[in-house]
């Protein structure tokens, strides 16, 4: 309790230095909810459901709700390295809109190359001026992975012809903190599958400050505003795990809350796509689902404004909030134990009365299927 009154005094203090900042945009969140047909009251519920994804007590909501009505305070350049801009589109792809996407449009965005109307060398211009105008104060994001083999030549941006890596080293110094949007900016994604000709990289490794990696692909916007959301409250970085993506968000397997765990405790398997498991909702185990060995809150916040997600739509998670997924995991559609542990997928059909037990003195699936396991020799 003393922790966290500790914590909202810190987060009332933050919000007090921001208040005598002045509004980039001038338009007022409010005004633009009602633009959009937000009621104040969808606006509390907003608050409050950001407040329990960031796992902390409801008295916070009144935090989050000040903090996103002040979002125009903080500046936030975003950067594209090599990526799809899927992320991007994860954030923005709603039809109401939602207030995910709404509290984008009402940032201080200074620099996005999707969203903006600015081409060639305003855009420069624009990046090059909130880098200097913002020193220190502003929040990077970055999308996509940084080549850097040759020096960074695999990838040139903007009509200087600068390196993504020369871009995100620069804009790296100057910067209060930085998230990496993505499994590609987190950890390379499939830019540095095997064999990687260009070096992509993830940017932790370019940059010599921490960095937040918000894994998946994409990451829902749940996950990437939920994280502005701390920043803004907090001015700091949340609680990360070893691969430095925050805990509130990656510090629960996607097996642990998936829709289909009772299905895979009673060790009732999808066998072949389509048959009448699938249409029971059967678990997708057997047909590669990578939920035992990924974090990641899929499950709970899903995609699209909490509509779905890959197993609700009837298809394995992929892993791909996990560093090397792309090599680690394949093949997607088979499971995982086949190229790893001799024997386990014999045993998928009691697996789940024996995990059951297991899990539930805290054993992890691969200590699991150690369990299982036939010694590695032929």
């Amino acid at each position: 309790m003393d922790t966290h009154a500790a914590l909202y005094r810190q987060g009332q203090a933050r919000l007090d230095m921001l208040r005598q900042l002045n509004s980039r945009d001038g338009q007022s969140l409010t005004s633009k909810m009602k633009q959009h047909d937000i009621s104040r009251r969808d606006f509390i519920k907003w608050s409050a459901s950001v407040t329990a994804m960031l796992a902390l007590p409801l008295p916070f909501s009144t935090l989050v709700a000040q903090a996103a009505e002040l979002a125009d305070r903080v500046p936030l350049i975003w950067l594209h390295m090599a990526e799809c801009t899927g992320c991007s589109e994860s954030l923005i792809r709603t039809d109401t809109p939602n207030l995910d996407s709404l509290i984008f449009d009402h940032i201080s965005l200074e620099y996005h190359e999707t969203l903006m109307a600015a081409s060639g060398w305003q855009a420069e211009e624009n990046l090059e001026h909130a880098m200097e105008a913002y020193k220190g104060q502003y929040l990077l994001a970055v999308e996509g992975a940084v080549p850097t083999a040759n020096n960074g030549a695999y990838l040139t941006i903007g009509c200087k012809g600068h390196t993504g890596l020369e871009i995100i080293k620069h804009a790296a110094e100057g910067a209060a903190a930085i998230i990496s949007v993505g499994t590609c900016a987190a950890f390379g994604g499939v830019q540095a599958a095997s064999p990687n000709p260009t070096g992509a990289k993830g940017v932790h490794e370019v940059v010599d400050k921490t960095v937040i990696n918000l894994g998946g692909c994409p990451p829902s916007e749940k996950n990437i505003v939920g994280t502005l959301m701390y920043f803004i409250m907090f001015g700091k970085l949340p609680a990360l795990d070893m691969f430095n993506r925050p805990k509130w968000a990656y510090g629960a397997r996607v097996h642990d809350n998936c829709e289909r765990r009772g299905r895979f405790d009673a060790g009732e398997f999808v066998e072949e796509f389509g048959d009448q498991g699938a249409k029971d909702g059967y678990c997708l185990y057997k047909l590669g689902c990578k939920g035992p060995y990924t974090y990641n809150n899929c499950p709970t916040e899903r995609f699209n404004h909490h509509t779905s997600w890959p197993v609700l739509a009837g298809h394995g998670c992929m892993g791909c909030s996990e560093p090397n997924f792309w090599d680690d995991m394949a093949d997607f559609e088979k499971p995982l134990g086949r190229q790893l542990l001799h024997g386990f997928d014999a045993t998928a059909d009691t697996v789940g009365a024996v995990i059951l037990g297991a899990t539930a003195v805290g054993i992890g699936a691969h200590a699991v299927t150690s369990i299982f396991a036939k010694p590695l020799e032929d």
